[in-house]
């Protein structure tokens, strides 16, 4: 029997993806830098807490969140994914089981709405969860749901619906795990995770470090740049891949193109498609 292993489009080892909270007027330049530098990631809202049209902030006020028609601008045609953060970013476990509920399922009709597409992930507001609450996601539509731990690693999650990060960008060792990420020659399948909320550069005057990250870290042609979303889906049609009990024939029944290698060789196999080796 070949030893398979997944490989991400394109035949790659690795993945690389960002997960940013709250909807605030910082993500604009947070996206420009993204975008520069060829980044993708998750964008999680809280539809209940649009700032109203034409709001002010006062000067020096660092948490400002953006109005709905500047979200939909900013977001609707960035080539990022638009994410769940609770309507009105509760504290999902300590509230009333069907309060909790109403608060995701509403954030998710919202943010459909206005984007006019399915949306299937999702970031813990505070980062708290339940064992309880990972089965009401998985009722209520959600593929994967972001916590707030890092892990230091480049490891594929076991558990999409209590998904660490490799690390928040203020971590001190951010530079070196990027040094490592990038320079590593993997035969496993490899993702890394940055999360944060881009009001912290500012609040901390450190722009300069996710430029550094994104300067370093992207344009690589090794790498696979992509929502979160995107990595879910890609490793759940990995894992519906037919294989007979001698190991020598495939067949990929998804409508994904998949990549692996066996034995060394790496192979392409389309959607319908089947292969013996």
């Amino acid at each position: 029997m070949a030893e398979l292993w997944m490989r991400f489009p394109g035949g790659l080892c690795k993945a690389l993806t960002l997960s940013y909270d709250d909807g605030v007027e910082q993500d604009e330049r947070l996206l420009r830098i993204m975008q520069q530098h060829g980044l993708k990631g998750a964008f999680n809202l809280n539809s209940g807490q649009f700032a109203p049209e034409g709001t002010v902030y006062p000067e020096g006020r660092i948490h400002r969140r953006m109005s709905e028609k500047a979200i939909v601008d900013l977001f609707a045609h960035s080539g990022q994914e638009v994410a769940i953060h609770a309507c009105f970013h509760g504290d999902l476990p300590s509230l009333p089981p069907a309060h909790a509920v109403w608060q995701i399922v509403r954030d998710k009709e919202r943010l459909e709405t206005l984007f006019g597409r399915i949306i299937r992930g999702m970031a813990y507001p505070y980062g708290t969860f339940s064992a309880e609450l990972t089965g009401t996601l998985r009722n209520c539509g959600v593929a994967y749901a972001r916590t707030v731990q890092s892990t230091h690693r480049f490891d594929l999650p076991g558990d999409w619906l209590t998904l660490p990060a490799t690390c928040h960008h203020n971590d001190p060792e951010l530079m070196n795990l990027a040094k490592t990420f990038a320079q590593g020659k993997p035969y496993r399948p490899q993702m890394f995770y940055l999360w944060g909320h881009s009001y912290e550069f500012e609040a901390d005057g450190n722009w300069q470090r996710i430029e550094d990250f994104a300067s370093y870290i992207g344009q690589r042609e090794d790498i696979w740049y992509a929502t979160n979303i995107q990595i879910h889906d890609y490793v759940q049609a990995w894992k519906s891949l037919h294989i007979s009990a001698d190991g020598h024939r495939l067949y990929n029944p998804t409508a994904t193109t998949l990549w692996f290698s066996a034995d060394g060789t790496l192979y392409r196999l389309g959607s319908a498609e089947e292969l013996v080796l």
